[in-house]
């Protein structure tokens, strides 16, 4: 039976693709103590095992390599390769235009390349997959001389690597074990600097060392050191300064037999100037239209908060301007003010490009900084697929900016958009309908905070990227329950405190909703939520006014979503609603016969991707918030309420239609074609806990696949009234959020997906499926041995009754990755 399954496995694992005597790399282990970073050394394999699909006994980009090298035929790209040449040269002897003979050029080499890939690499199918991994012992000798030099750089001169090769077959599993022995440690470390203000300066800074006593040797700190000093020392004046002028020598013979080290830091002095010379800056010179020619026309220079403007027309507030310069005049030169100039100006996006250099010509040091305005008027056209709850629809967005309004770098934008959506049903759980959507909306954004703040104030805030940002918008949506339209105006301040952190301030947001053209079956919904003293829904739906004001911040850690180190998002929101009506009665708002409201509304997400290696990442999220009403209606605007299900939610389960608690839905009045359940209604709620877990792999050439589990639901705060088997009208307190059961009522579901990477989207299918359903029966709640892909989902008996029920599989449709 062993050697049945091992020939099974062997075969999934391409050895069929084997010569005789060769053998697949099928495995490679790495043994070490716990203070050693694994991960590390398994970068530094010089041969890897074939790839697995997540980590199965199963090699497809293997099958896919040679299913395209049995259809590679290399002369054939050879011949085609050279007919293209030949067909560009005839066109370019034939042609004296040099703006055809160009682009003849470009298409010959663009074409040519791609043939040449072909030759070189195989065929699309090859590229996408890999040859069979052949053990290569001498493969092995390389990989322990690179664990050797990894250790050694990190303190472990002593260090011993031995491996052990086990041959299964036609199977080799490599396995090292690394014996690091004892790390020499940083025990002295002294400073070689002649020059006593470079000293100064590194030791007032002292505390910001990445080389300290009793450390472990390790090379990369050495390296950042360098890094640290070499840039210290640009932030203070010395411009023309190289790391090169920085050694470092170590003395491990120091102590011995304590395996100890001494360091010595030296700061060398230049050879021909013999010192190290602090630059500081005469004038700063700013020409605002570099690339701009008028015949015959000189540049005009005008000189505000001691910063000279060159410029042909006079299109820009030089106050609002020289507020993003912090290079000033009589200030040793820094690195770091000058990089952050360029990115400060950049941010206004008033620039096509921002150039900073420095001319150190005719015993003067000037800071010139030169731009390219970008165009002022700009019109853009999009058209695409659009992905709502799960269901694709077309849309076409047409732009209009309008950059530089009042000449204070303020940006005008104005947007339309139409589109359908595909919507699942507000009403009926298994039907999919068209939804319109149009709107338009008009935004004037300020490269500054719209305040009466001192000008004192205006130029220290700057450095924060700040930003005022007034909308004005109508949307337009249409479905079959109902049409709804909302008139929104907001404001809202934005800020950064450093590259990771962003802060949001809307103290002004208003919209004005109405709900019309409700369907009869719609009306029926609220009327019976109604009669159940329901009124939350009923109080959502009627013409509204919703003001409010949020706060929100969010940190994007180490650029999220890279695939190259662990990166982090996390995005915390605050919401107060009808705070207004804390303090004065809404008089008008009554008049008008519009619903107000007064809630707290507050989200957090977090998420985290972290690579394992170049083809496979393992990706985090939890989600969750709660909206607590307390106005008099008790209700919250149907937009702030939350929703669990969905292709970016619990994918087992339709969007919207998860929870409340363990609230049992109606059951389906066909159950063979939609299951046990009837998920007619979407389920707003007040609170919402989730989180996900999903392995994401590279399978070949763009296309990734994906197994995840999801778990999650939605709460009230206060139960929901239903009826009972008599009719009387009792609070469902299944709905209700207590601390005594939530963690039992989790919707949980798993699934596996496939994602389409074309470089401009990426295009998602998951199929969901549920695990445990918190609104089954006890004991029944187990639910995946029931999963069917297709129908029936049970079985109707001669005597009427439902039996063998199954659980139909969720297929979701998605645009970039669910988090």
């Amino acid at each position: 039976m062993f050697l049945g399954l091992l020939a099974s496995l062997s075969g999934c694992l391409g050895t069929k693709y084997l010569k005789e005597n060769e053998k697949l790399l099928y495995r490679q282990r790495t043994h070490a103590p716990a203070n050693i970073d694994k991960d590390a050394l398994k970068d530094l394999y010089a041969q890897r095992p074939n790839r697995k699909l997540f980590g199965l006994p199963l090699t497809p980009a293997v099958s896919i390599y040679y299913f395209g090298e049995r259809r590679y035929d290399q002369e054939k790209f050879i011949r085609k390769k050279e007919a293209v040449e030949k067909k560009y040269d005839d066109k370019i002897s034939r042609t004296g235009s040099s703006r055809k003979i160009n682009n003849y050029q470009f298409k010959k080499q663009k074409k040519v390349d791609k043939y040449n890939d072909f030759i070189e690499n195989g065929n699309n199918w090859m590229q996408w997959g890999e040859p069979v991994s052949v053990f290569d012992s001498s493969q092995v000798r390389i990989t322990k001389e690179r664990f050797n030099e990894y250790l050694f750089s990190n303190g472990y001169f002593k260090s011993q690597v031995t491996d052990s090769i086990i041959v299964n077959d036609k199977l080799v599993t490599v396995i090292y074990r690394v014996y690091p022995g004892r790390p020499y440690l940083i025990d002295s470390i002294v400073y070689d600097v002649a020059d006593t203000a470079i000293l100064r300066i590194i030791n007032e800074n002292i505390a910001e060392t990445l080389i300290k006593n009793g450390d472990r040797f390790q090379q990369d700190n050495f390296t950042n050191e360098r890094e640290r000093i070499d840039l210290l020392l640009k932030d203070q004046g010395y411009y023309d300064f190289s790391r090169q002028y920085i050694d470092f020598a170590t003395d491990t013979t120091y102590k011995s037999p304590e395996r100890k080290i001494a360091v010595m830091i030296s700061v060398r002095d230049p050879a021909k100037r013999g010192y190290h010379k602090q630059f500081k800056i005469d004038s700063v010179t700013f020409t605002t239209d570099v690339g701009t020619n008028k015949a015959n026309i000189q540049r005009t220079s005008r000189r505000y908060h001691d910063i000279k403007y060159n410029f042909y027309a006079d299109d820009y507030n030089l106050k609002v301007l020289s507020q993003r310069v912090f290079i000033r005049p009589e200030e040793l030169y820094s690195r770091s003010k000058t990089l952050n100039t360029q990115r400060q100006l950049g941010n206004m996006e008033a620039f096509k490009f921002i150039n900073i250099n420095y001319d150190t010509s005719g015993g003067k040091f000037i800071a010139n900084i030169f731009t390219s305005p970008l165009t002022r008027y700009e019109w853009t056209n999009e058209a695409g697929v659009n992905v709502t709850q799960g269901y694709p629809g077309p849309f076409y967005v047409i732009s209009f900016k309008k950059r530089n309004v009042f000449k204070s770098m303020e940006t005008f934008d104005l947007s339309g958009r139409f589109g359908f959506e595909g919507v699942a049903s507000a009403i009926e759980g298994q039907n999919v309908y068209t939804s319109t959507e149009a709107g338009i909306n008009a935004s004037l954004t300020f490269p500054q905070f719209i305040w009466p703040f001192r000008e004192r104030l205006r130029f220290r805030f700057a450095e924060f990227n700040p930003k005022t940002k007034f909308t004005v918008g109508y949307t337009y949506s249409e479905r079959p329950e109902y049409r709804r339209t909302v008139v929104s105006v907001n404001g809202t301040y934005t800020w950064q405190n450093n590259r990771n952190r962003t802060y949001s301030l809307t103290p002004l947001n208003l919209g004005v909703i109405d709900t019309a053209n409700l369907s009869k079956s719609f009306k029926q919904l609220l009327a019976e939520q109604a009669d159940l003293g329901n009124n939350n829904l009923t109080n959502a739906f009627r013409p509204s006014f919703v003001n409010s004001i949020i706060f929100a911040v969010t940190w994007n850690l180490n650029n999220y979503g890279n695939l190259t180190e662990n990166s982090g998002f996390i995005r915390a929101q605050i919401e107060s609603g009808g705070t207004i009506w804390n303090f004065g009665k809404p008089t008008f708002i009554e008049k008008l016969k519009l619903e107000y409201f007064k809630y707290i509304r507050f989200s957090l997400d977090m998420r985290r991707v972290d690579p394992l290696d170049k083809n496979t990442v393992l990706a985090y999220r939890f989600n969750s918030g709660f909206a607590y009403a307390y106005g008099d209606n008790r209700s919250l605007p149907y937009e702030k309420f939350f929703f669990a299900g969905g292709s970016n939610s619990v994918r087992a389960w339709r969007p919207r239609r998860l929870g409340p608690g363990s609230a049992k839905p109606r059951e389906s009045a066909d159950k063979v074609k939609d299951g046990i359940f009837d998920y007619d209604i979407e389920k707003p709620s007040e609170i919402l806990l989730e989180a996900s877990i999903e392995l994401r792999q590279k399978l070949f050439g763009f296309v990734n696949g994906a197994i995840f589990i999801d778990a999650g639901n939605v709460w009230s705060f206060q139960p929901v009234n239903a009826k009972d088997e008599d009719g009387n009208i009792v609070p469902d307190e299944s709905s209700q959020f207590k601390i005594d059961r939530f963690y039992k009522e989790f919707g949980v579901g798993t699934g596996f997906g496939l994602r389409f990477d074309f470089s401009f989207l990426i295009l998602r299918f998951d199929v969901g499926m549920k695990v445990y359903d918190p609104a089954r029966d006890s004991g029944e709640k187990f639910v995946l041995d029931k999963v069917r892909f297709w129908k029936p989902y049970a079985t109707l008996g001669e005597d009427g009754q439902y039996t063998n029920f199954k659980e139909p599989v969720i297929y979701n449709v998605g645009i970039g990755f669910p988090f």
